[in-house]
């Protein structure tokens, strides 16, 4: 494949039409243990996929309710199944975050996109705030001519107050990490109804990237997958 502005162009309007944009891309050093592409050899590049607030929501949606009830992993399943087309479709192999052996996203997306994680570790983005996920990656096995991303402003440093280390009822996030026993047994516990409900209050404290903020429903729906309520 012959790498043009026009084909990134297409990736980008193939996966606009579920709510999922491109966000960033590199290419593996040469001496760099880069995962396989598409035949098997080592990839050249990758482009990093995922979404800015609640965009493909909707989509997702639609797409359960024609699924056979009880499926597992549901967003992973449509994630992969949208991405494995795009990546059909334009020669690429679809890679995602909860693969195993699992691959490392973070620092892709960090070295990527320039961002550094927030004191709740999602990645801190200058518009997006905390409300931004990386649902997968398009790996090829050419190299794609991208520019450097700038260095992003890291908006946790210029927060004085750190309302998300903050608003937890059991100071699930400190310096100390994320405690996760604590959290969970909150979030299945009598009084976890507003976290069921309405999504980490750490996060909804975050005062960046608030018009991103994902609805109460999927947060709600992310919450009962990480608690397996």
């Amino acid at each position: 494949m012959i790498f043009s502005r026009g084909t990134i162009d297409g990736i980008a309007a193939a996966l606009a039409v579920h709510g999922l944009i491109l966000r960033g891309g590199f290419n593996f050093a040469d001496d760099e243990a880069a995962p396989a592409g598409n035949s098997g050899s080592a990839a050249k590049s990758a482009l990093l996929v995922g979404q800015a607030g609640a965009a493909p929501w909707p989509h997702f949606q639609r797409w359960l309710v024609r699924q056979a009830r009880g499926i597992a992993n549901p967003l992973d399943t449509w994630s992969r199944e949208v991405i494995g087309a795009v990546a059909q479709e334009f020669g690429a192999r679809a890679v995602s975050p909860s693969d195993r052996p699992y691959l490392p996203f973070q620092q892709w997306a960090m070295r990527a996109e320039k961002l550094k994680p927030s004191p709740l570790g999602i990645l801190m983005h200058p518009t997006y705030g905390l409300w931004h996920a990386y649902r997968g990656a398009l790996l090829f096995e050419e190299e794609i001519f991208l520019p450097e991303p700038q260095e992003a402003i890291h908006l946790c440093d210029t927060c004085v107050e750190k309302p998300c280390m903050k608003s937890c009822p059991v100071d699930a996030y400190s310096e100390r990490g994320f405690a996760h026993e604590a959290c969970l047994g909150h979030v299945r516990g009598p009084r976890g109804e507003p976290c069921r409900a309405g999504g980490c209050l750490d996060r909804n404290a975050c005062p960046y990237g608030t018009r991103y903020r994902y609805p109460s429903g999927m947060q709600a729906f992310h919450m009962a997958a990480f608690a397996r309520l």
